[in-house]
């Protein structure tokens, strides 16, 4: 069991799979990002190699993030390795759905149990400006065969950005009515690349849910978390509505998880700048027990938060480096 300074059980590892994306959201990164060469980022054995090490320690629910995680090379199996491997739980992926119309039923033969979608609106000409040439229809069937797949319950995540989107969160919430569906909605968080746009166009969870509920009325609130999510429904509503408020409230008392960055570096805290580079000693030839202890130090001093209130915005990475 990983335990950190304040006593929480640390056992939650998102692990990047590429920096990669097939898309260029405005607020995750420029649109003329460039990326890291193949050879810089994991290779699939070392993938594999550290969730050995961090379910060893008692990690045991893992998600697979990008970038976009679909756009890696061998990804049905990178995820068939972690989900065989011993002590994983719960294997999850988030992804944008471009590809899974074709990946869908693939990765759930290979063990992946459930996946967030990224769908920020579902206007076709607002989501190609939102992701600067994505097509909305790809999105949805991507949805649709997750669903017939069996990764389920599906979750649908939306970033609001004011004077793009923020009168879609109606549209959006509607979906939840006759389909069991989460619709999530996430408040911009600042870092590198756009962080203008991450600052100066936030729209709140409380702004979000004043819009939702002008259309539907009071949201029924279920007094529970779904990871950072705050529930709430819609009065008979099939599905359910998430609020993920990072920066207006924040739930990092508890915060339970660690980042592992697609080129090998751990980070306890996804608004915070401390990294520990764990690839290049494995690289150099460090042992199990070097790394393991490297894993059980950083989760030791795993940040209590963020420091968004106080300023602190971090710029040594675009969100697309760390993994959502």
């Amino acid at each position: 069991m990983a335990i950190d300074r304040f006593g929480r059980n640390i056992h939650y590892l998102r692990i990047s799979l590429t920096d990669h994306c097939n898309l260029r959201c405005i607020y995750c990164m420029p649109e003329d990002q460039t990326f890291r060469p193949n050879a810089d980022l994991m290779q699939d054995d070392e993938i594999l190699l550290l969730t050995r090490l961090f379910a060893g320690l008692g990690f045991d629910k893992f998600r697979l993030t990008g970038g976009e995680p679909t756009v890696r090379a061998n990804i049905v199996e990178i995820v068939r390795g972690i989900a065989s491997t011993p002590g994983v739980r719960s294997l999850s992926m988030t992804t944008n759905g471009i590809l899974l119309a074709r990946l869908a039923e693939p990765l759930r033969q290979a063990g992946l149990q459930r996946v967030n979608i990224s769908i920020d609106t579902l206007d076709p000409e607002k989501f190609n400006r939102l992701t600067r040439w994505g097509k909305i229809d790809q999105v949805w069937e991507g949805i649709l065969a997750a669903e017939a797949a069996g990764l389920t319950p599906v979750k649908l995540n939306a970033v609001v950005v004011k004077g793009y989107n923020e009168d879609d969160v109606i549209d959006l919430a509607a979906l939840t009515i006759d389909r069991p569906w989460q619709m999530r909605y996430i408040e911009m968080m600042p870092f590198a690349g756009v962080t203008d746009v991450q600052t100066q166009q936030v729209v709140t969870a409380a702004q979000i849910q004043e819009k939702i509920e002008s259309e539907f009325g009071p949201l029924e609130a279920s007094g529970e978390y779904d990871g950072e999510a705050r529930i709430f429904k819609i009065r008979g509503a099939q599905g359910q509505i998430g609020f993920i408020s990072s920066v207006t409230v924040p739930f990092c008392s508890a915060c339970t998880r660690a980042r592992l960055t697609a080129d090998g570096v751990l980070r306890m805290c996804l608004l915070r700048e401390k990294e520990i580079n764990l690839l290049t000693p494995l690289r150099n030839g460090a042992s199990l027990e070097d790394l393991r202890q490297m894993i059980l130090d950083a989760v030791w001093h795993k940040p209590w938060g963020h420091g968004l209130s106080q300023g602190v915005i971090p710029l040594n990475r675009a969100m697309n480096e760390i993994g959502g």
